[in-house]
């Protein structure tokens, strides 16, 4: 299976801004959903399908703009584990061409005693 999840979204007038582009904290949003829509379709592969992700770092670069009726094409994947942190990468592609690209650093919590859950290194490879 890839470790490519996607999803496509029609720019409605709830996601434009003042200035008639979709809105900066829209694409934040945006990542935030994605992540857990991708977490809820392979979580009942592992181990842990009960426990979450919490998100610790956010980077996102905006590349150009998107607006009122155009299609965004929202790719994730997660990147290869760093110790407790697990980075995915989130990309918007409108017209084929990339928009705004986001890198987040999440560590994995154990829903009973919120602490960190440690996952393998190879962890990826039952997905």
């Amino acid at each position: 299976m890839s470790l490519i999840f996607e999803k496509q979204i029609e720019v409605t007038e709830e996601h434009i801004d003042g200035n008639n582009h979709v809105n900066n904290v829209q694409y934040v949003k945006w990542v935030e959903e994605i992540a857990g829509e991708h977490w809820d379709f392979v979580k009942h592969k592992t181990n842990h399908p009960d426990d979450v992700w919490m998100l610790l770092d956010h980077h996102i670069q905006y590349k150009k703009q998107v607006y009122l009726g155009e299609i965004i094409t929202i790719k994730t994947y997660p990147k290869n584990p760093e110790g407790i942190r697990q980075p995915r990468k989130v990309e918007f592609y409108c017209n084929g061409q990339l928009v705004v690209d986001s890198l987040t650093l999440w560590v994995f919590i154990d829903k009973e005693t919120q602490r960190i859950i440690r996952l393998e290194s190879d962890w990826l490879d039952i997905l």
